[in-house]
């Protein structure tokens, strides 16, 4: 009986284990990516706001703090906050954009 208990938890348990590496947040570097890279990565960040992130690092330079996304018309603290474990501030240099999820 206790195999058989022991057997059941195992078998509903694994899964959830398992789950959690699909529910980590995607990260992305806001100093290199790309609109399209920001917009499917960055919550409450559609097409235009993504466009408008990459437009305000062109015109001043590198973010030097997440919190700096702010200044970005359409992009409040609140955004910023939400998106928080998602965003990393990297260097200026061309790259693909998306940064790994695992440290």
């Amino acid at each position: 009986m206790k195999s058989t208990f022991r057997l059941a938890a195992m078998s509903l348990l694994l899964p959830l284990l398992f789950a959690g590496a699909a529910f980590a947040a995607e990260k992305v570097d806001i100093n290199t990516a790309d609109a399209a890279t920001l917009d499917e990565v960055l919550l409450n960040v559609g097409p235009s706001k993504a466009q408008a992130i990459v437009d305000h690092r062109k015109a001043n330079g590198a973010f030097r703090s997440a919190e700096q996304l702010a200044l970005v018309k359409g992009i409040g603290l609140a955004t910023v906050e939400k998106n928080r474990d998602r965003i990393v501030v990297g260097g200026s240099a061309k790259s693909g954009g998306k940064a790994s999820a695992a440290r």
